[in-house]
Parts: structure tokens; sequence; C-alpha cells
């Protein structure tokens, strides 16, 4: 029986399938099934001759020496901490984010900061035309750097251009724009983005160019089209921010050349993004006494400590189901707190709807956040404030044991630059502590509690 000639591939996940049907079964998608060309021909893929025989493999031994790979600075210093101290050369990068977010003004300025420096960058735009680049480059003061701009979409007049200007970046906004035209298939779709980027990752492996990729992000917050786009590039960086705030946060989720906890904080402004070196200052509330559901979490990200004010409130609820609604940290971490603080506590939370933010537009993600979040969750639900001048961090158990974390020096340290002076913490190993930073260890979510003073009465 013949193969078919045409196939229906999932634009959410790339699974195949041989006949169309309204839902992907591999991932409950509803009308993501597309028709595309099941033999797909991918322009300059290499076929070795029938009958001629290829060259040995060879092998190196895996003790061998090798120089640590050269770093190109672009000029952006947040940019370069997240990609692990710059640009490598042969590598491809895939940056993603929201609309609107500040990808292709990001882009623009490394791209003129490179070029100032001596590289030689090419910026090809598939979404906008050269007068639009053009005009943001002079907003942001970088319509004078010598960055060569394209418009086009057909990747192999793009190939053709990039092989003739051998350049040592190449910035391709977006993935999803370009098409080949030995692909039966639309732009943007699953066949289109995937041999779109393995021809440009292979261009770079070649040349020995950096290639940056922009790419579109679902309204889950991944990027779109198949994860095999993400395997195939050597870095994943998710550019993030929320609407109304002037916070950027850019975060590297796959490094295959640096550590993937690194964040740059940018501020984004008139002129372009400005890099933000502290941004502690950012994410915390002005002045110095805080109402009672806030606490400030003493968190590290990557290398950097970041100090951010974590806000609850308790509100009687007007439903059977009390409402638990949260911003920047996670909703099952959260369930689990306020379990911990009814049941080894006593700190009831029912028939009160909890909300719980983390300020600025930051996401936490570890574990060390456990503490701080009780510590809010216990002023909001008794109305005490915490004690002024005081950070709080630390990991709980379900039993509510408090549990140490990582890096408890730099966590102090960073408070006691920025002025605080009490700090709620797990017990400390070796009796580690900050300078000018008054430590009161607690080894069980009730003696935080008790620290606070709560009124459990009330």
């Amino acid at each position: 029986m013949p193969k078919p000639d045409h196939v229906f591939t999932c634009q959410a996940c790339g699974a195949i399938w041989p006949k169309w049907a309204g839902k992907c079964d591999a991932c409950g998608e509803w009308n993501t099934l597309v028709e595309e060309s099941a033999r797909p021909v991918v322009p300059g893929a290499l076929a070795a001759p029938v009958g001629k025989k290829s060259k040995a493999l060879a092998f190196v031994e895996l003790a061998g020496d090798s120089e640590p790979p050269e770093r190109l600075a672009t000029g952006i210093s947040e940019l370069d901490r997240v990609c692990g101290g710059g640009l490598v050369p042969a590598s491809a990068i895939l940056i993603g984010g929201d609309p609107g977010v500040g990808k292709s003004t990001l882009l623009l300025q490394a791209a003129a900061a490179l070029a100032r420096n001596g590289r030689s960058v090419a910026y090809v735009t598939g979404e906008e035309a050269e007068a639009q680049v053009q005009d943001r480059a002079r907003r942001l003061h970088s319509g004078a750097a010598p960055v060569r701009l394209a418009a086009e979409t057909d990747l192999r007049k793009i190939l053709e251009g990039l092989k003739a200007l051998k350049p040592d970046v190449v910035i391709v906004d977006s993935i999803q724009t370009l098409w080949a035209d030995g692909v039966e298939a639309a732009p943007g779709t699953v066949a289109q983005v995937r041999a779109c980027a393995h021809e440009l990752v292979r261009f770079a492996k070649k040349s020995g160019a950096v290639v940056v990729l922009v790419g579109h992000v679902t309204k889950d917050g991944q990027i779109a089209g198949p994860r095999v786009v993400e395997h195939l590039v050597d870095a994943v960086i998710y550019f993030e921010g929320e609407r109304g705030l002037p916070f950027r946060i850019l975060r590297a989720v796959k490094n295959r050349f640096g550590p993937t906890d690194e964040i740059g904080v940018f501020e984004m402004a008139e002129q372009g993004l400005i890099e933000t070196p502290n941004p502690s200052a950012l994410f915390m509330g002005e002045g110095d006494a805080r109402p009672s559901g806030a606490a400030v979490f003493a968190g590290v990200e990557g290398s950097r400590p970041v100090l951010v004010e974590i806000q609850a409130l308790a509100a009687p609820t007007a439903y059977g189901t009390p409402r638990r609604a949260v911003v920047g940290w996670d909703s099952a971490r959260l369930a689990m707190i306020l379990a911990v603080l009814e049941a080894r506590c006593g700190v009831s939370c029912a028939g009160r709807d909890v909300y719980l933010s983390v300020a600025g537009g930051l996401r936490i993600t570890e574990p060390a956040a456990d503490l701080a979040v009780a510590a809010a969750l216990i002023s909001a639900l008794t109305d005490t404030a915490l004690p002024p001048h005081t950070v709080v961090f630390g990991e709980a158990a379900l039993s509510g044991e408090v549990r140490a974390v990582g890096r408890s020096d730099l966590r102090l340290k960073e408070a006691a630059k920025l002025g605080f002076k009490a700090a709620f913490t797990p017990p400390l190993k070796n009796g580690a502590s900050g300078a000018r930073v008054k430590v009161r260890e607690i080894k069980h979510v009730a003696d935080l509690v008790a620290a606070i003073g709560a009124d459990l009465s009330a």
C-alpha cells in the first residue's frame, strides 16, 4: 500500500496524524491539525550519492584539553549575564516573549552595541519594513550604528545574502515569518518553522556566526512551534514582563554555555530598555513601614540576590468556596502553605478569600519563599504587621518544620546593604549571619506566629 503524500500536523505540539480530526489527542488542543506534505524537502539538505563511501567518523579522547568557547560581549551586561558571559560563536539562541514586551527593542540595542564594537551584524526582519526598523533605531539613538538591515522572508535569499556578507552575529525577527520554497506548507506552520530553524542553525555551525532567532509565544506563554526547535538551538531565553509595569525580566530556560538560573532586569523607558544592576530596589514598595499582609523576601536568582515584597490579602468570602488567587507564585504551593498554617499552627483561613501577589511583576520559583509567604499570610489573616526592617526566607515542610536554604550569607548581606536590620531565617549552618542584621532563627512555622506576635483569637 503506498504511503500517503500528505499528513496532518498539530500546530501546537508538532504531532503527526494520518487523517484530520478536530482535536489533537497528543496535546488536547482543538482545531490545530493542518495538512502538510508527508515528505518535505528541506533546502540545503545533504544527500550522499548512492554507492559513495563517506569519510570515517573521527573520535577524540574525553580527557582531551580544549579551550573554553570565546565570548562576544554585546555591550549590554544584563544580556551577557543571562547568556553566561556573552555570545558564543557558532551558536544559536532562541528568544521568546509576549507581543510588545520589547524583544525587538532589546535585540536592536544589542545589534547596535555589537556593531559599534567592530562586529559585523546582520538584522533580518520578516515582520516590519526596513523604514519601520530604521525609525525605531533613531528613537533608540542607534541609527548611526553600522548594522546591515534587510526585510525578507524567503529563506533561500536570506541564506545567500548571509553567505556573501559573512557576519559575526545574525538576528532573525521572527522565525515564524520565514518560509522555505522546498516545503509544501504555509509560513508559520510546524513544517516551515522546523525546516527554517534547522537551516539557520546549520548555517551558524558551519559559518561560526551567532544566530539569534525571535519566536512568538502561545497563549500559555510557551514558544510557538514544535519543541524540536528548542532542542536544535543552544540557548532558549524568555523575555517576561507584566503589562502596565515598566520592568522586564530576561530569563534563560536552556543554556549549553552557561547557567539557566540567571536573570537580567531591565526597565522600559522612552529611549529603550535601561539596565537595572540593582533590581532589589525595584521590587520593594516605597517606604519603611509596611502594612499587614506585606513581607520582604530575600531571594537569590542565579548569582544575584534579589529582595522582593510579597503581599497577601484575606477578605471574607461571599461564596460557598473561598477563592485563592496568586500572581507571581505557584498556586499549588500557596494551598500547601495554607494547609500547614491551619493544621500545624491553628491559623484558620476558612471562609476567607486569599489573594497573594509578588510586587513588581517578578515570578518566584525557589522554595525559599515559603516562610516569607507564610509570614505575609499570617500577617494578613491576623491583621498584624511584621516588625519593621525585617526580611524573611526559608523552606517550609508539611510538618511545619523550617528547612535551611542555600546562599543564606548572600541574602543577609543584600538585606544589610539595603538597610534591613532583622531577619527571620531557618537554622543557619555554622552560625552564619549577615553583618548588621539581627537574625532570629525559626525552626517551626508556629515559631513564626509567635515571632510576629499574632493574636490567633482574633
